[in-house]
C-alpha cells in the first residue's frame, strides 16, 4: 500500500515575470495593459510580458493564483491542467485538480471553478512548482491515458512523450497504467497507448 502523499511546504514565491492583481496593478489596470499590448494572458488573471520564456513554473504559479489560499496545499493539480503547466497542452477551461483520499472533497467543493478527483497519490507522484502541487510528468501522463478520452489524450501524450526534460519513457507508462488498480478505463488506456507504440514503429 503507498501511503498517502504530504503535502510538501508550499512557499508562496515572488516571480517578477508573472502580473496579477495586487497593491501594485489592479486587474482592471492589467487588463488595460493587455488590450494595449503591454502585457500578454496566461491564465486567469494573470499576465506575462512579450517575448517572456513561460516556463512551467510560470504557468503553475498562475494557476495556483487562481486556487483559493486556503485549500491551496490539499489539492494537485493534474492531467490535462497539469499538462498545460509543462507545457504540453491548451490552457485549460477549468483546473483539474487531484485530492488525495485523505482530504474530503465535499469540503473543498465550490471554492473555484474546477473539476475535483478524489485519488489515491503516492509519494513520488507530486511535485511543487511555483506553489502549487502539480502531479509528476509520469502520473499526469498515466492519469491522461487512463481519465481523458483517446482524441484529446493523444495529442498531450505526444507532447508529453517528446519533452525530453520530463524525462517520461513510453515503455515505463505503459508499466504505469498496467499496474493501475482496476479503473473502469484501463483497457481502453491501455489501446491508447497501443497506438503511440505503433506510431514508434
Amino acid at each position: 500500500m503507498v501511503p498517502a502523499v504530504t503535502a510538501p511546504h508550499l512557499q508562496e514565491p515572488v516571480i517578477s515575470e508573472l502580473y496579477s492583481p495586487s497593491r501594485v496593478f489592479s486587474w482592471n489596470e492589467l487588463q488595460g495593459m493587455a488590450f494595449d499590448g503591454i502585457l500578454l494572458p496566461l491564465y486567469g488573471k494573470s499576465y506575462a510580458s512579450p517575448g517572456m520564456a513561460i516556463t512551467h513554473r510560470l504557468r503553475a504559479r498562475a494557476a495556483a493564483l487562481t486556487v483559493p489560499e486556503r485549500i491551496r496545499t490539499k489539492v494537485v493539480a493534474g492531467r490535462l491542467t497539469a499538462a498545460w503547466i509543462y507545457g504540453c497542452a491548451k490552457p485549460p477551461e477549468h483546473l483539474s485538480l487531484l485530492v488525495d483520499a485523505k482530504h474530503r472533497i465535499s469540503s473543498l467543493r465550490g471554492t473555484t471553478p474546477c473539476s475535483l478527483h478524489e485519488v489515491r497519490l503516492g509519494q513520488m507522484d507530486v511535485v511543487s512548482l511555483g506553489g502549487m502541487l502539480v502531479s509528476s510528468p509520469l502520473r499526469t501522463a498515466a492519469d491522461i491515458a487512463l481519465h481523458v478520452e483517446t482524441n484529446r489524450a493523444l495529442p498531450a501524450l505526444r507532447r508529453l512523450l517528446a519533452r525530453e526534460e520530463l524525462g517520461i519513457k513510453l515503455r515505463l507508462l505503459v508499466l504505469a497504467v498496467e499496474a493501475a488498480p482496476r479503473v473502469p478505463h484501463k483497457r481502453r488506456a491501455l489501446a491508447t497507448l497501443a497506438q503511440l507504440v505503433s506510431s514508434e514503429l
